[in-house]
């Protein structure tokens, strides 16, 4: 069978794009480096950086009505269109920021769990995010329900749909399932699982973690009839210090914090920053751009989310393709399938489930040794074990005792994934 193995950018048009971010091949500090740990908080792009610096200098408040208040409140205004509209595709509901993603899951679930006074359960899955997991776990505890728990695929890294189903059933009040795992880089079906629950249960509420998948694909909560959705802009080449949560209509009114003065479908507590929607707003700037470079003399024909669809969908072709390399080698290289000692855990031949992102494991070298020893190698990437509390549950439901976590960005080209391997493979040969 032929799989798509993605496509590629030019050598040219890559190495563009990779200068638009801020020490993507080396430390100002430790010196040159792979930065392959964006799963943990991605590249920066330089604009985004540089907006927030820009307006983070002035003291003016966006919420009066005169000289500068009137353009730190369109960057509000705006940045929460866009958000909602240009990267989770929303034509309706309302916009949760909070300091982090997991604040603002939290927030989601625990209206909706204190909201409904009907059902007995909700349902989420072992592979989850603590975030995600822990936010239905305490609220289950906290309203009295049922907890459920879905196991992974330990073959494949992700949830089937027909596993999840076994655990829902009309009295399942939320399921909260995340788009992508940050482990295996596996893709979750999202529509055909939200489909197949409100089949079971039509009252159903549908939550989903996209914090790993946001930088990698396109989002879209209409398509897949989700009621949550989040993202965090450090994971997607934006800033710390920020969250965004997607909350459908019905989800928008239930009673939830609020300052009394706000419409029922208002979720900011005080001012929120300017600075933080201007950084994103770049983002999107920036993953447009893409689009239009594709899209070429015809992209002044297509809407900002139209063209914010196209470059999301050209950096995952490309992080395919990425991924296929590093996996397979090239006749100088041996891929990580191909070199002695080292072992890809979930691996899967068909890549268009897959994020990019690797899970492995090199023989006899334990894992937090190993990141140490590819750090001296000038490469850096994470450890995902056991004895941490993020990680423990999640590999133990994938089968592992830990894996080292391998995660390169849309911005690095066959160069940096060829380097790697050679690094590899003298780790693996004791080199």
């Amino acid at each position: 069978m032929e799989f798509n193995h993605g496509v590629l950018f030019s050598d040219t048009y890559q190495k563009k794009l990779k200068s638009q971010f801020y020490y993507a091949d080396k430390d100002p500090q430790y010196g040159a480096r792979l930065f392959f740990e964006n799963s943990g908080g991605s590249l920066r792009l330089k604009k985004a950086v540089e907006a927030k610096a820009a307006i983070e200098e002035f003291p003016d408040c966006p919420e009066r009505a005169r000289g500068r208040g009137f353009d730190l409140a369109d960057y509000v205004k705006n940045g929460t269109q866009e958000i909602l509209e240009v990267i989770f595709g929303a034509k309706s509901g309302a916009l949760i920021t909070e300091l982090t993603a997991s604040q603002t899951m939290f927030h989601a679930v625990g209206t909706i769990m204190e909201g409904v006074d009907w059902g007995k359960n909700a349902v989420t899955s072992a592979l989850e995010h603590p975030s995600a997991h822990d936010a239905v776990e305490y609220y289950c505890k906290k309203t009295g329900r049922e907890f459920r728990e879905v196991p992974a695929n330990k073959v494949t890294g992700g949830l089937d749909p027909d596993e999840i189903m076994k655990y829902v059933d009309k009295d399942t009040v939320l399921l909260s399932i995340m788009a992508a795992s940050n482990i295996s880089g596996n893709i979750m079906d999202i529509k055909e699982i939200a489909r197949r629950a409100k089949e079971i249960n039509p009252d159903i509420y549908v939550v989903s973690d996209a914090v790993q998948h946001a930088p990698h694909a396109v989002i879209d909560v209409e398509d897949w009839d989700v009621d949550v959705c989040n993202f965090a802009p450090y994971k997607f080449f934006g800033v710390r210090g920020c969250g965004y949560a997607y909350v459908s209509d019905r989800v928008a009114v239930m009673p939830h914090i609020k300052l009394t003065c706000k419409d029922d479908n208002v979720w900011a507590l005080g001012t929120p920053a300017p600075a933080n929607f201007a950084a994103m707003m770049a983002v999107i700037d920036y993953v447009c751009s893409i689009g239009k470079h594709f899209l070429g003399d015809f992209a002044q024909k297509y809407n900002k989310r139209e063209l914010f669809v196209e470059g999301m969908n050209h950096i995952h072709l490309q992080e395919r393709a990425l991924l296929y390399r590093m996996l397979e080698g090239t006749d100088k290289v041996p891929g990580l399938r191909h070199i002695p000692g080292v072992q890809v855990y979930v691996d899967m031949e068909d890549l268009t489930y897959k994020d990019l992102i690797v899970a492995m494991g090199i023989e006899g070298i334990e894992f937090a040794e190993c990141a140490r020893r590819y750090l001296e190698h000038g490469v850096t990437l994470f450890e995902r074990v056991k004895s941490s509390p993020y990680s423990k549950r999640i590999v133990e439901t994938l089968g592992l005792e830990g894996a080292l976590r391998v995660s390169p960005l849309h911005c690095h080209g066959t160069d940096d994934i060829d380097k790697f391997l050679k690094i590899t493979k003298d780790i693996a040969e004791g080199k």
